[in-house]
């Protein structure tokens, strides 16, 4: 029975991959086989809580990737309604209901709001406002897509950076200045990185193979990380990751903590 249970389990997120698949051919996302198979893997990581956010920096350049991941969630959503008894959305759409009443989108708020079908982007906000442009016009103004926060960052002094490491659930991330940027990365390139990869492992389905995905990484200097993966905040985020593992091992079935050793001498920093 609970084998049984196990396996419904998965296929509920097999169901919902291959919707969004169809959904990326219908709109003409032509991804290659890396890009497609990252962004599978980045949903089916939100969707079993692996991770809070993830960065699509793939599968082309602004604006029409931008415009390219509103219309696949917006084709998703409109053949996943239909799905009532898939615990999976009822799940997806609990998560948008509290994600909506935390962070409400009222005409007071200074928020820039894009949906599919956005033909003009503006570079700046008139005070107070709300923004919508949208040719679709059968696309309910409640189900927003994408919310821009760039506007919120104009006046504060953190660098983007740090802002997406925090985000992105990285146990360290480097925080400084807008005005630092530069200087930061200079400095980071005189020193020696640890790349700490994490990795997760798909439970065996089927007799299907195991596969094994890349969750994240991020990069801390050796010096600060002498322990590698015994450090007690590198301990602490796995034992935290295994723990989400638990609660969906219909889909996941162990964890792995990488390091290695990048001798910087570039620019190119992993952060």
């Amino acid at each position: 029975m609970a084998a049984a249970s196990v396996a419904a389990g998965a296929g509920a997120y097999e169901e919902m991959l291959r919707v969004v698949e169809a959904c990326a051919v219908r709109i003409r996302w032509r991804l290659r086989p890396g890009s497609k198979r990252r962004l599978l893997n980045d949903i089916l990581f939100l969707c079993t809580g692996l991770r809070p956010v993830v960065l699509v920096d793939y599968g082309g350049t602004m604006p029409q990737l931008q415009e390219n991941l509103c219309s696949l969630l917006h084709h998703a959503q409109q053949l996943l309604t239909d799905i009532e008894a898939n615990d999976t959305v009822l799940e997806l759409v609990s998560i948008q209901e509290r994600f909506s009443a935390k962070y409400p989108v009222d005409t007071a708020v200074d928020m820039h709001v894009i949906q599919p079908g956005v033909t003009k982007q503006m570079s700046r906000l008139p005070e107070r406002t709300i923004d919508v442009e949208c040719t679709d016009n059968h696309v309910d103004n409640r189900t927003l897509l994408v919310v821009d926060l760039s506007a919120f960052l104009e006046t504060t002094q953190i660098a983007l950076p740090s802002l997406n490491g925090w985000l992105l659930g990285y146990p360290v991330t480097y925080l400084f200045r807008n005005g630092s940027a530069e200087a930061a990365i200079q400095n980071l390139s005189k020193h020696s990185l640890h790349i700490y990869r994490v990795y997760v492992c798909g439970s065996c389905q089927s007799g299907a193979k195991q596969s094994e995905e890349e969750l994240m990484s991020f990069s801390v200097p050796c010096y600060v990380s002498m322990k590698r993966d015994q450090e007690p905040w590198a301990k602490s985020f796995i034992a935290r990751m295994s723990e989400k593992l638990r609660r969906c091992n219909q889909v996941w079935a162990s964890i792995r903590l990488e390091v290695e050793v990048f001798q910087s001498q570039s620019q190119v920093i992993v952060l």
